[in-house]
């Protein structure tokens, strides 16, 4: 019975948050049991660049070691992926995968880029969070989120808190920072210019993405729309979200 109610969660999972939970799962078990070589799946410039090691930056996202003390962090990474990139992709993009798809593919791109000025060899961490920044400190950012000790904030604020709470206990906090300005930069470039400066758009959704993944029937809403209708009824509700007591991003 338990065998056939993790299969039914699993099948249940969206596609593309799917296949980016169960990468996140998957290479870093056989990376620490040694089936793959954690020193080959990190990002490093002059492997890509000068030894063709073109999958670097795919395996940078998904690779995290979990030996030693990370094991906890890890696991709280795969929860913020499931948890955010579910909401996500049956929420503003139910119905469109090509444009959650190059949402995706847009923030990982520029992570892959920004690499070559910060040198942050695994993305997973900011990759998370600008997935996270994007649905709480956007989509959702009138809604009361609940933290550690009971205080409460609207979620707007929630990944500066979890950049602080790192920054004080002595990880840096350049991976989050990183991971906030690529969100936001998405969400500028995709909604924010056109729809409330009247600019141009500069991201448009490359046709090969809805020749291989094209919109199917049901979806909520399409981009220039929903920031602002979803605030709305987000505003109108008075909605709260329990956030979830004790968990952080280190």
């Amino acid at each position: 019975m338990a065998s056939n109610d993790i299969g039914d969660w699993y099948r249940g999972i969206p596609f593309l948050t799917k296949y980016w939970f169960t990468g996140s799962i998957v290479v870093p078990i056989l990376a620490r049991f040694s089936i793959l070589n954690p020193m080959w799946l990190f990002l490093h410039y002059e492997s890509v660049v000068y030894k063709f090691q073109f999958w670097r930056p795919l395996t940078s996202v998904l690779f995290y070691p979990i030996s030693g003390g990370n094991g906890f962090h890890y696991l709280i990474n795969l929860y913020f992926l499931y948890s955010y990139s579910t909401r996500l992709e049956t929420g503003i993009f139910a119905g469109k995968p090509a444009e959650y798809a190059f949402l995706l593919l847009f923030n990982w791109l520029s992570l892959v880029v920004s690499f070559c000025c910060g040198e942050i060899y695994l993305l997973m961490d900011p990759m998370v969070l600008s997935v996270l920044y994007i649905y709480w400190c956007q989509l959702n950012k009138e809604t009361v989120v609940q933290f550690w000790f009971g205080t409460q904030f609207k979620a707007m604020y929630l990944p500066w808190v979890l950049l602080a709470f790192n920054m004080i206990l002595g990880q840096g906090g350049i991976s989050e920072l990183l991971g906030i300005l690529v969100g936001h930069l998405y969400f500028f470039l995709m909604f924010k210019y056109p729809q409330d400066f009247g600019g141009s758009r500069f991201l448009t959704v490359p046709n090969i993405l809805y020749k291989y993944l094209p919109n199917r029937q049901g979806g909520v809403s399409g981009f220039g729309m929903a920031p602002s209708s979803r605030r709305q009824q987000q505003d109108d509700g008075n909605e709260h979200h329990n956030w979830g007591r004790g968990n952080h991003m280190n």
